[in-house]
């Protein structure tokens, strides 16, 4: 008896899509990661804009390469590992860009004040407000520190996996981890006080 498509596991639906062409198994595989890895990368980048663009770009890249997955490796550690790195090249692409300040715009360099509305609360709720804190949070840990922490404790994925996606070794997976909550920590002494 054949199963159903939605029953087989990543590895089962990557080797469906990539020995039969079953665009079916290729389009349950996105269905499976698109939230997972939006997440993942809207963590890492803070953009959501770019996070959509780099997700996209991450299945596109399963879809084209699909032949290079080998089943040796979890599929989640493979299509993590694209994500992560084009989540890392965006990230040291807009790093590199310049930006203008609106007061300088201009031959009369005249001042705007724009109306901080951010934190209105008829437009976000305490929770609303932590979560954009935390996300800031995220963003001012370390890189290397950052992502191993996110893949831990928002993806919940294995030291081993972790290791694999980043390529280094679990020493250095544990230790990345430990100083990015450490790093959390501090950055969010004052919102979550005992």
């Amino acid at each position: 008896m054949v199963k159903n498509l939605r029953e087989l596991s990543d590895e089962e639906l990557i080797l469906e899509f990539q020995q039969n062409g079953t665009e079916s198994a290729f389009e349950i595989i996105m269905q499976r990661y698109k939230n997972p890895l939006t997440n993942y990368v809207f963590r890492f980048l803070g953009d959501y804009e770019a996070c959509n663009d780099v997700v996209q770009e991450t299945m596109i890249k399963v879809y084209r390469y699909k032949d290079t997955y080998s089943s040796v490796a979890k599929f989640s550690t493979w299509i993590y590992t694209i994500a992560g790195n084009l989540a890392r090249t965006e990230y040291r692409r807009r790093g590199r860009r310049k930006f203008f300040s609106i007061s300088d715009y201009g031959e009369e360099h005249k001042q705007f004040d724009l109306p901080d509305e951010v934190y209105r609360p008829d437009v976000m709720t305490d929770s609303g407000i932590k979560d954009e804190i935390i996300q800031d949070a995220l963003l001012k840990v370390k890189d290397a520190y950052r992502e191993a922490v996110l893949l831990r404790d928002i993806e919940g994925m294995s030291y081993e996996e972790i290791a694999e996606i980043l390529r280094v070794n679990e020493g250095t997976v544990k230790s990345r981890i430990n100083r990015g909550r450490a790093q959390l920590q501090e950055l969010l002494k004052d919102i979550y006080k005992e």
